[in-house]
């Protein structure tokens, strides 16, 4: 059974409230002071609470999707192969692995509700390999669109994150689909995967010095295998990025160094300087340029203003970033030609429940800053 399963929960929970009982129960039997009753006693009190924490973690874990899989919790991750059947003709690192309906009426039929694939990528430039989940929008299958270029959204999660956690928990393809059902935004790809490209480290979406070229796959390998396959431009002008927490702090710095791969931005509680911690390990090596322009705050300031659009989100009540997000703006909103936007909430926490009350207009945004072609 895996660790997102509800089963799994169900005899989290279950065990836990037996043995609260137990415990209840037993306890008086277990009153004495030799050390069969002292020993019974810590068991009874430390397997509950063991219970207990493993029913929370579980519950925690299914809301919000931190791990995807025991071997994802464990630091074991395998789904990084990506094999391609030269044979078939399929282009060199892109593979399309499965796909599923969307879930809204009539979503079995792809011109009705669209599809989700998962996709593998292998970068060209920088050999890493990462897997995705692409929504494509229902007119991407409808004859009278046979020949459009749709415009493009890559969703990244936070640290560690799941790319399911995208579709399942904060529901980006079901409120494309509304959103451009209503006329509030244009039908969109959007490309869903979490940062973490060489797990169980965390570089973010930095050019590591000797090791994972992160930020290099994100600007150039995915968007060429992307182009290679689906019905995209090529220009900045159709490209949006959008991410929370450290998805959201790699989806501006990816914007703001790379403008001709992306012209705007989302950031969903980000921060704006990369940590360097236990999950990071040394991610400049000593590279001083390297560590400087990886602080936003430090690149609005000191480079020149790339010609792109941000929008940052925070909450006054409930979020840490809510200075450092103000004080971004005031850095930013001076900077021609870059444009800054906010959503800044009354309270919200640093979670889904708050990510998702800021993702229509987020979407709405983007399709408002994005061409088709």
């Amino acid at each position: 059974m895996g660790l997102t399963s509800k089963t799994v929960l169900a005899l989290a929970i279950l065990a836990a409230t037996l043995l609260f009982l137990g415990t209840i129960v037993f306890w008086p039997r277990l009153a004495r002071r030799n050390w069969r009753a002292v020993g019974g006693r810590t068991a009874l009190l430390l397997a509950t609470q063991v219970a207990v924490f493993a029913s929370v973690g579980l519950a925690v874990n299914q809301s919000f999707g931190f791990y995807a899989s025991w071997d994802d919790l464990l630091g074991k991750e395998t789904d990084q192969g990506v094999v391609v059947d030269q044979s078939t003709g399929a282009h060199r690192g892109f593979q399309v692995l499965s796909t599923q309906s969307v879930d809204v009426p009539g979503g079995h039929l792809p011109r009705v509700g669209g599809q989700i694939q998962k996709i593998g990528v292998v970068g060209k430039k920088t050999g890493i390999t990462s897997p995705a989940y692409v929504y494509l929008p229902p007119e991407y299958f409808q004859r009278q669109y046979a020949k459009r270029a749709f415009p493009v959204v890559v969703v990244l999660t936070g640290y560690p994150g799941t790319a399911q956690a995208l579709v399942s928990k904060l529901d980006f393809p079901d409120t494309a689909h509304k959103l451009a059902r209503d006329g509030r935004a244009q039908p969109m790809i959007l490309v869903m995967m979490r940062p973490t490209v060489a797990p169980p480290r965390d570089t973010e979406c930095v050019d590591v010095p000797g090791g994972p070229q992160t930020e290099t796959f994100f600007a150039r390998d995915l968007p060429a295998a992307l182009a290679s396959h689906y019905r995209v431009g090529p220009g900045p002008g159709g490209w949006g990025i959008i991410g929370d927490s450290t998805g959201g702090y790699c989806a501006l710095k990816i914007a703001m160094h790379h403008p001709r791969a992306y012209t705007a931005a989302v950031g969903l509680s980000p921060y704006y300087k990369a940590p360097v911690d236990a999950t990071t390990g040394d991610l400049f090596q000593g590279d001083k340029r390297l560590e400087r322009e990886a602080d936003l705050e430090w690149y609005a300031e000191n480079r020149p203003a790339p010609d792109v659009s941000l929008l940052v989100t925070t909450s006054r009540h409930g979020e840490t970033n809510y200075a450092a997000t103000m004080r971004f703006v005031d850095l930013v909103k001076v900077r021609a030609p870059t444009r800054i936007s906010t959503i800044v909430l009354e309270s919200g926490g640093h979670n889904f429940n708050t990510w998702r009350r800021e993702i229509p207009a987020s979407l709405e945004w983007l399709s408002q800053r994005l061409t088709d072609h």
